[in-house]
């Protein structure tokens, strides 16, 4: 990805969404563009007008620490917005060479036995291993008839995101479809911050894009977010609806990759629906295809 398009526009759209109220600023009445102005994020920045614009078009390679933490403040950025800045001033200077997550393809990953017996081993509610790219890289046996949509049909590869967008039974498993849609493009956004040379990613937003106006307008927004613990409610087709607690831990044995568990509130009808559904997935082990070392 074009890191200096990628800063500009990043940049760009976290200034259009600031109001000068927001900001502490006069609103005035002769107003062209949407937000602050770059004249007013360099004062707040405490920087030049002329070096805040060669920021926005892109140069962020040298740029120091203090000045990145300035504009953050400037543009009120929150911590996933900050880190991915961060992550894209270091894209742009060749300083994230050592903390790029290592690549990872079908051949070369695999689940190693631990893991799955660590996923194995936790029986009352979905677990699984993705990486940036919202690849389920390896599940417990809950966690796979939970997905149970995903592995259904092939064309989503095991893939969150190209389920999400692309696979028209993703709109009755997210009730909130919008929702999880959101939280879909801001975690590849995130990811392609962090990883900007992984060609896999490349490859699926490009699909995406090209196949979704729903992603495409999404992505072009450039928000990002950390994805740590929340709620959301699922409606699965053979358990029926659920409101699930989730928690994702970074793994770090293997950088990049992330250990999500879902869990129902105890004595709720999703914790029982989470029983039927293991229920389910014992008599349907036999017929799901395993899906434990996908990249």
């Amino acid at each position: 990805m074009d890191n200096q398009q990628e800063v500009r526009e990043f940049l760009t759209s976290r200034r259009a969404r600031i109001t000068p109220e927001q900001a502490g600023l006069p609103a005035g009445t002769r107003r062209r563009v949407p937000g602050l102005r770059r004249s007013e994020v360099a004062a707040l920045a405490d920087v030049s007008v002329e070096y805040y614009a060669k920021l926005e078009r892109g140069h962020l390679a040298g740029v120091s620490p203090a000045v990145l933490e300035t504009v953050a403040r400037a543009l009120q950025l929150d911590d996933a917005e900050r880190a991915h800045l961060l992550h894209l001033a270091q894209a742009a200077d060749g300083s994230d060479a050592l903390t790029r997550p290592r690549r990872r393809t079908t051949r070369q990953w695999k689940a190693h036995r631990s893991l799955q017996w660590t996923l194995d081993a936790i029986t009352a509610g979905p677990a699984f291993v993705r990486n940036g790219r919202m690849d389920l890289l390896a599940v417990n046996q809950l966690a796979r008839a939970f997905h149970a949509d995903v592995y259904a049909n092939p064309h989503n590869q095991a893939n969150l995101a190209r389920f999400n967008f692309l696979d028209p039974a993703s709109r009755r498993f997210y009730p909130d479809w919008d929702q999880a849609a959101d939280i879909a493009v801001a975690i590849l956004r995130t990811e392609a911050g962090r990883n900007p040379h992984d060609k896999d990613l490349h490859d699926l937003v490009g699909e995406l894009s090209t196949r979704s106006d729903a992603f495409r307008t999404r992505w072009g927004a450039h928000n990002v977010r950390h994805h740590g613990t929340g709620i959301k409610r699922y409606h699965h087709h053979a358990a029926g609806d659920l409101t699930l607690a989730y928690e994702g831990l970074e793994m770090a044995a293997e950088p990049g990759l992330t250990l999500t568990i879902y869990a129902a509130e105890p004595g709720s009808s999703s914790e029982e629906s989470l029983r039927l559904l293991a229920s389910w997935a014992a008599t349907q082990e036999a017929d799901v295809p395993t899906h434990r070392a996908t990249g």
